[in-house]
């Protein structure tokens, strides 16, 4: 099992920055790739960004292209969300999320990856 543990949410004006953070735990022993969505209220969960297990290759959403950046620190075991430039319409939980450690392919779907933190909230003003 992997645990996965976000943090840096919060409440921000349109225009503001944020950081997020997931840090994971567990039975992981190598890298994976990793994944960030998320989900507004009545909405379905939505892809975000991507990374590869090694950091190299990154894969994002075209509502956050220009905008959002995904990187890793694997010796820290952590995997990070630069948002910048927000808009109310980024507002929503964002989840982590893990593939399982023989998926090495960047995905964009919630079935796609098998493990899950408990959300962050995101909250941008107008």
């Amino acid at each position: 099992q992997v645990q996965l543990v976000e943090s840096g949410g919060g409440l921000v004006q349109a225009g503001g920055s944020l950081r997020l953070s997931c840090a994971a735990s567990g039975r992981t022993v190598s890298p994976a790739v990793m994944g960030w969505f998320r989900q507004a209220p009545g909405k379905e969960r939505e892809f975000v960004a991507c990374i590869s297990w090694r950091g190299m290759s990154t894969s994002y959403t075209d509502f956050v292209k220009g905008r959002f950046t995904i990187s890793r620190d694997n010796a820290k075991n952590t995997v990070y969300l630069q948002m910048n430039s927000l808009k109310p319409e980024d507002t929503a939980v964002y989840y982590c999320a893990a593939r399982g450690p023989a998926q090495r392919a960047l995905r964009i779907g919630v079935n796609d990856y098998d493990y899950w933190g408990q959300g962050t909230q995101v909250t941008v003003s107008s």
